[in-house]
C-alpha cells in the first residue's frame, strides 16, 4: 500500500510541475524530475558524481571558453546541450555541464571529462524531463570531437582569427613573444587532435548514444602517447573506429565479477575498479607518455612521469558508483500482470525466460570485497564487431620492450593495441601502488619484482585476451563468434536502445526476432513508456540509426542474436515487459 500511494504521489507532483512549467512558460530544461534511486543516493553524492576529476585534460579552460561555432556564438554558450550534454545550473561555474570537469595540469586550469557526461540520462515523457543518473547518455560525442577540431582549425586559419583568440586567452596587450607560444602550443594540439579525429571517426557516424570506445581508448594511447617527443604520434596505430556500442549504464556495475562488453576483465575490487576505469581515463583526454626507466627500478618503463590520471578521484568515484541505486520506475505498473511477467522471467531461457542469464546469482570473490554478482558471457549471435578490433596490431613506440615481471612479457615491435593498453594500465598502477601505497608490499630480489601481493596479483585477470570470431565460422542468430556479457537486469527500462551496440530501441522489439525488429529508427530522448524504449518520433537530434540483419553480422550495426522471448505470445510479452519496469 505504501508503495502504491508513494507512485501515486509522484506522478501528482510530476502532473503539478508540468502544469507549473506550463502556466510560467519555463524552457523544457526546466521541467526535471530526478528519478528515485535508492536512500543512498543523495545530493552530496549526486554532485561529487557530476564534478569529479579523474584525470581527462581536453584543453586548457580559457581555450574552450575563447572557441567560437560558425555562427559566432561562444562553443559552451549552450552548456554543449546541442550534444545532448546536461546542464548543471547550480554549479559555481554554469557555462560547464554535467560531466565535465575543471582542474590544474602543468598550473593551468584544463577543462576534463569524468564518467557522469556519458552515463548521466536524460528521457522525456509527454514534455517532462527525467533525470536518470549512471544511465546511458544520450550524447553525440562525435559531433563534440569533430566540431572542437573545426573549431580549433578555425583560429589558426588566419591571424585575424588568431589574434581574436589570443586576445580572449593572454590578453589584447599580451607580448608578441607570450601570443607566439599560445600559437605553437595551440598548433601542437591541433596536430594531435586533427589526427586523430582525421583518421579515427566513421562514416556514417556512430550517432547520439554511441561510440567506439574500445577502438578510441586503443587510439589515443596508441597514436597519440607512445611516439617519440614532442608530438608522441604513431598516426598509422589509429584505426577507424567502427565498432560502436552504447554506454552502459553504472549502477550495480563495480558488483560485476566481469566487466567491459566482450566480458575481458575481471571485475569487483578496488584495484580491478581501478584498471577499468585508469583505461577510460586514458581514452578520454587523459595524458600517458611513459618514458624508459634509468637505472635500477621497479619496472623498466616510467608510466607516472607525464601521467594526468587522478588516482585519488578515480578510487572517490567508485565509491560513488557503488551507491548509485537502479532507478525505479516513476509510473504505474499493472501489479497484476506483473506477476505473469516474473513468472516468465523465472522460466528456463528455452521457454522464454531470462533468469539463468539474467538473474542474481553469486559471483567470483574479489579480494578483499565480496559479494560480486556473476556476469556469464555467452555468444547469443550478436553483431562481432567488438570483437575484431581487439586483435588489431600496432607499432609500440617507446613501448617496445616494455615488461612486467611476473605479469607480461616484453612487448614486441609490433603488439595488439590490446596488450599495450594492458601494460600501460596494470603498470601504472604497480607503479603507484609501489610509490605511494604499499611499497613493502612488494617482495624484490636483485632489483627484481619477486612477489607481488594479492590485490595486485589479481591484476592478471584485468586484460582477458579475447579471440576474433574463426574464419568459416557459420552465423546464425544463436552464433556470432563474439561472446558479451549478460547483466542483471534491475533498471534495464531506463537503458535503451539495446544489445551491446544499441542496434534495437525497444525492449518489445528485443522479444521480437530480429527479421520483426526496426531496420532503422531514430536516436534521442523521447520515451515509450509502453513498449519501454526509444519513441518513434525524436526532435533534439536529426538522427536516424540504420542496421543490418543477420546477413552482415560483422557490420557494428547488426540487430541479430538474442532471439530469446521470441516465441511469447503478445499477451506474456507485454506481461514480461511489465515486470522488466519493476527491476
Amino acid at each position: 500500500m505504501y508503495l502504491c500511494m508513494k507512485r501515486v504521489i509522484y506522478d501528482v507532483c510530476a502532473a503539478a510541475l508540468v502544469a507549473t512549467v506550463a502556466l510560467f512558460g519555463l524552457p523544457a530544461s526546466a521541467q526535471i524530475v530526478s528519478i528515485d534511486q535508492g536512500d543512498a543516493w543523495t545530493s552530496a553524492e549526486r554532485n561529487q558524481f557530476y564534478t569529479q576529476d579523474q584525470g581527462s585534460r581536453i584543453m586548457p579552460l580559457a581555450w574552450m571558453r575563447a572557441l567560437i561555432l560558425p555562427d559566432g556564438s561562444g562553443f559552451l554558450a549552450d552548456n554543449l546541450t546541442r550534444y545532448g550534454y546536461l546542464p548543471y545550473p547550480n554549479r559555481k561555474e554554469p557555462d560547464i555541464p554535467v560531466g565535465f570537469t575543471l582542474a590544474n595540469w602543468k598550473d593551468v586550469p584544463h577543462i576534463g571529462m569524468t564518467c557522469s557526461a556519458c552515463h548521466t540520462r536524460q528521457i522525456e515523457v509527454n514534455g517532462t524531463a527525467y533525470r536518470i543518473d549512471g544511465g546511458p547518455g544520450m550524447v553525440d560525442f562525435q559531433s563534440f570531437l569533430s566540431d572542437l577540431d573545426a573549431s580549433v582549425a578555425r583560429v589558426l586559419s588566419s591571424d585575424a582569427t588568431f589574434d581574436t583568440f589570443a586576445n580572449k586567452v593572454v590578453s589584447a596587450d599580451a607580448s608578441e613573444e607570450r601570443k607566439q607560444e599560445l600559437k605553437t602550443a595551440l598548433e601542437r594540439w591541433h596536430l594531435r587532435f586533427n589526427t586523430l579525429t582525421t583518421r579515427a571517426l566513421p562514416k556514417p557516424a556512430w550517432g547520439p548514444g554511441r561510440l567506439d570506445a574500445v577502438s578510441m581508448i586503443f587510439n589515443r594511447l596508441t597514436g597519440l602517447d607512445i611516439g617519440e617527443p614532442p608530438n608522441y604520434l604513431i598516426p598509422e596505430n589509429i584505426f577507424v573506429a567502427d565498432a560502436p556500442t552504447r554506454y552502459p549504464f553504472l549502477w550495480n556495475a563495480a558488483r560485476q565479477d566481469k566487466t567491459q562488453w566482450p566480458g575481458f576483465a575481471d571485475n569487483g575490487s578496488e584495484r580491478l575498479g581501478l584498471a577499468r576505469n585508469l583505461g577510460q581515463v586514458y581514452g578520454v583526454f587523459g595524458v600517458l607518455h611513459p618514458k624508459k626507466s634509468k637505472g635500477i627500478s621497479l619496472l623498466n618503463r616510467d608510466y607516472l612521469g607525464i601521467n594526468s590520471a587522478n588516482f585519488a578521484g578515480l578510487r572517490r568515484l567508485e565509491k560513488v558508483i557503488w551507491k548509485i541505486g537502479p532507478p525505479k520506475w516513476p509510473w504505474q505498473i499493472d501489479e497484476t500482470l506483473a506477476a505473469k511477467g516474473e513468472e516468465i522471467f523465472n522460466r528456463a531461457s528455452d521457454d522464454g525466460g531470462c533468469i539463468k542469464c539474467h538473474g542474481i546469482e553469486e559471483g567470483a570473490v574479489r579480494w578483499p570485497l565480496k559479494g560480486t554478482w556473476a556476469t556469464p558471457i555467452k555468444d547469443v549471435g550478436t553483431d562481432n564487431r567488438e570483437c575484431m578490433i581487439l586483435s588489431r596490431t600496432v607499432k609500440t613506440g617507446i613501448m617496445e620492450g616494455a615488461k612486467i615481471p611476473l605479469f607480461r612479457k616484453p612487448l614486441k615491435a609490433k603488439e595488439t593495441s590490446f596488450n599495450v593498453l594492458s601494460m600501460a594500465v596494470i603498470g601504472s598502477i604497480i607503479q603507484e601502488f609501489a610509490r605511494f601505497d604499499r611499497p613493502e608490499a612488494i617482495a624484490m630480489t636483485n632489483g627484481q619484482i619477486a612477489r607481488l601481493p594479492p590485490e595486485l596479483k589479481q591484476l592478471e585477470g584485468a586484460f582477458r585476451k579475447v579471440e576474433p570470431p574463426k574464419p568459416g565460422l557459420v552465423l546464425s542468430v544463436n552464433q556470432s563468434g563474439c561472446p558479451y556479457e549478460s547483466r542483471v537486469l534491475q533498471g534495464i527500462w531506463a537503458a535503451a536502445p539495446y544489445l551491446h551496440n544499441g542496434s534495437v530501441p525497444t525492449l518489445e522489439a528485443l522479444l521480437l526476432p530480429t527479421s520483426q525488429r526496426p531496420a532503422s529508427f531514430k536516436l534521442g530522448p523521447n520515451y515509450d513508456i509502453e513498449k519501454v524504449g526509444l519513441a518513434v518520433e525524436q526532435t533534439r537530434f536529426n538522427y536516424t540509426l540504420k542496421t543490418t540483419d543477420c546477413s552482415d553480422v560483422g557490420s557494428g550495426n547488426s540487430r541479430c542474436g538474442h532471439e530469446y522471448g521470441t516465441g511469447l505470445s503478445k499477451e506474456e510479452r507485454r506481461a514480461l515487459l511489465e515486470y522488466l519496469k519493476k527491476l
